[in-house]
């Protein structure tokens, strides 16, 4: 009957260490933010700010993997309350500095560095230091300090992804704190209860460690997740598919096979075309042209300068080339273009500011709309793949 007991605790032990690598693996992005969120915080007051806060931080499972690690072994409330203080003071400087002032780091590469911190966590608690590479370990108070200001980057990344507004900023970044630091306060408890039950089993040793190692192995597929997402934003250029974009009337990005140019008829045409670029985020509107066809171009915001990259992509290219025509930081742009091969043409903008910003267009010259073409109509917006150029918050 014992040994029973000890077998069924053991298989239920691996089972929530596979669940930890599970869960881990599938939210890679799990600090994305939903339009309703997005709306939410843009009408809401402070108390808005501190919900999303909450329920941010409890959908943040990199950062509770981290607070999961860190208080793993700790049995007293005073050494309980002195690391989660001392991480919560970390996350909580950076939280605040780098949203107030701007700072903005590339998510991949902050989520990554978190990951590593998973797997750092994991590794001291089955006092790898020691057993693997004989060496004491780093003083655990200042790691989790500097690993707090870490995770900090990482939420203030995701907040600066919002249109914060200018009036009572930092009163709206401290609510979102407050809300993180419920959220975290809320999953600490529900931690503690359960690694008390744990701790009066006899499979407990079994479970420490098939939990420490799945969170190294999380954390690690984290780190290489995130870098090759890393990677994209890095070295677009060489990530790119050949595909045809347009955009349905919610501004989707619908992509068509690039096979087919042939099918699409080139026209003589004039349009006057608007275009509005989410705050802190950005948006690509392509036309496609035969060689030799001409554009002639001129856009100009409501106010606002943008950086932009007006590009071509040549159709049924597999190599992952593109050409840029040109590429600055402006409110207004204007020329036109002889292009030099068939494919799709047109602009990356990336609004950097709090607010919206708004494009008229007016375009002139052989080349076909693609958010008008017929045939991207069968396409279903909700299935279709999401690609682009460059960088942007709808990957997330």
């Amino acid at each position: 009957m014992l040994f029973r007991t000890n077998l069924f605790a053991r298989i239920f032990a691996i089972g929530t260490g596979l669940l930890i690598v599970g869960l881990l693996s599938q939210v890679v992005y799990a600090h994305g933010m939903s339009e309703a969120d997005k709306l939410a915080i843009i009408e809401g007051g402070n108390l808005r700010y501190m919900w999303l806060g909450a329920t941010h931080m409890l959908s943040g499972y990199d950062h509770l993997a981290f607070v999961f690690g860190i208080i793993f072994f700790l049995t007293s409330f005073r050494d309980i309350a002195k690391y989660v203080t001392a991480f919560t003071l970390g996350h909580s400087v950076t939280l605040i500095y780098a949203t107030f002032n701007a700072i903005q780091l590339n998510y991949f590469a902050i989520d990554a560095v978190i990951g590593l911190s998973v797997c750092y966590i994991a590794f001291a608690n089955i006092d790898g230091f020691r057993k693997y590479l004989n060496i004491n370990p780093p003083n655990m108070m200042l790691m989790i300090i500097g690993l707090g200001l870490i995770h900090g980057f990482g939420l203030s990344t995701r907040l600066q992804e919002l249109p914060l507004s200018e009036d009572g900023l930092l009163l709206n970044i401290i609510s979102f704190n407050v809300g993180i630091e419920v959220g975290q306060i809320s999953a600490l408890v529900l931690m503690l209860l359960l690694i008390a039950a744990w701790r009066k089993s006899h499979a407990f040793q079994t479970f420490s460690l098939v939990a420490n190692y799945g969170l190294i192995l999380a954390g690690g597929l984290l780190f290489l997740m995130q870098m090759h997402g890393y990677a994209h934003t890095s070295n677009p250029e060489e990530f790119i598919i050949a595909t045809e974009q347009a955009q349905d009337k919610d501004g989707n990005t619908i992509i068509a096979a690039a096979e087919s140019p042939e099918k699409l008829q080139q026209t003589r045409r004039e349009d006057s075309i608007s275009i509005t670029i989410p705050a802190r985020g950005d948006k690509e509107y392509k036309f496609f042209l035969e060689k030799d066809a001409t554009l002639e171009y001129a856009w100009q915001t409501n106010g606002a300068a943008l950086f932009f990259d007006f590009h071509g992509e040549p159709a049924g290219d597999t190599s992952g080339y593109f050409k840029s025509f040109k590429k600055s930081t402006d409110s207004q742009s204007s020329g036109s273009l002889t292009t030099s091969f068939a494919g799709t043409h047109g602009w990356y903008w990336k609004n950097n500011t709090p607010s919206p910003v708004n494009i008229k267009l007016k375009a002139k010259g052989e080349y076909q709309r693609l958010d008008l073409n017929k045939a991207l109509q069968h396409a279903e917006p909700t299935q279709a793949s999401r690609s682009t150029t460059h960088d942007t918050i709808d990957s997330l």
